[in-house]
């Protein structure tokens, strides 16, 4: 638990359509290594940028890492893993982003915790820039290069995702596609996973509106609904209003 946390790992700009190959891919039966296979020949020559050149094994094999979290997720995730795949069957294509977006927070915390910035700066101004979402992740990871080259690879995914747009300025971002989720079973995944990326009871109300989940509109959610569906959740109730979600030990 403490590595999956500590490490950054996002080394790859990942393109939606991998992801969508991936869950292609596990809903039609394919093993690990099938999947693996598939995705050693498919990406050398799947550029990050998203057009088509020839790539070295070094650099996808950095993206096969993290296209994982669906076909090779850790032990402690692995429950919450058969849940997405069991939700994504009942979605169809164009709801698989939220899903995606959910299953990679929860293995890459990293990810979530970079578009936890964004959604902070852009619920205070209309477009931002690289230094200031880089700048506030130092102050969490420490002043490495690393930290700055691993956040990169995340915005380049988020606009490539379409959730977050190059403005005209160089360097400079606006907010992009927001999806407006209304299936609760979906909206329950996403806060499972912000548990799993960071770890603790989370109030209900501050995690349907979780500046992480920026590229996302989350319904109205009450502890009822997470009792009634998910058993690995659970909700502790203090007064009349205050209702908080942690992760069933």
């Amino acid at each position: 638990m403490i590595e999956r946390h500590d490490r950054l790992g996002i080394k790859q700009t990942i393109q939606k359509q991998w992801m969508d190959r991936v869950l292609r891919m596990l809903l039609s039966g394919m093993s690990e290594p099938e999947i693996r296979n598939d995705l050693n020949s498919y990406l050398s020559n799947q550029k990050q940028s998203g057009g088509v050149g020839e790539r070295g094994i070094k650099t996808y094999g950095m993206a096969i890492a993290i296209l994982a979290s669906w076909f090779s997720p850790r032990d402690e995730l692995l429950g919450f893993r058969d849940e997405a795949l069991s939700l994504v069957r009942t979605l169809p294509e164009e709801m698989w982003l939220p899903i995606h977006w959910a299953v990679i927070s929860s293995s890459y915390p990293f990810w979530f915790n970079v578009a936890r910035q964004i959604g902070r700066l852009l619920s205070l101004q209309e477009q931002i820039t690289r230094s200031q979402i880089f700048n506030r992740l130092k102050e969490q990871y420490g002043a490495r290069e690393t930290v700055s080259r691993n956040a990169r690879y995340c915005v380049r995914s988020f606009v490539a995702w379409g959730v977050l747009k190059d403005s005209k300025t160089r360097g400079c971002y606006e907010r992009g596609t927001k999806l407006t989720i209304s299936n609760q079973d979906v909206a329950i995944l996403m806060i499972e996973s912000a548990l799993y990326a960071d770890p603790g009871g989370k109030a209900l109300g501050l995690l349907c509106n979780h500046p992480a989940f920026f590229p996302f509109k989350l319904p109205v959610l009450n502890g009822n609904v997470f009792i009634r569906r998910s058993n690995r959740l659970d909700v502790i109730r203090h007064g009349l209003d205050d209702e908080l979600v942690l992760l069933r030990k």
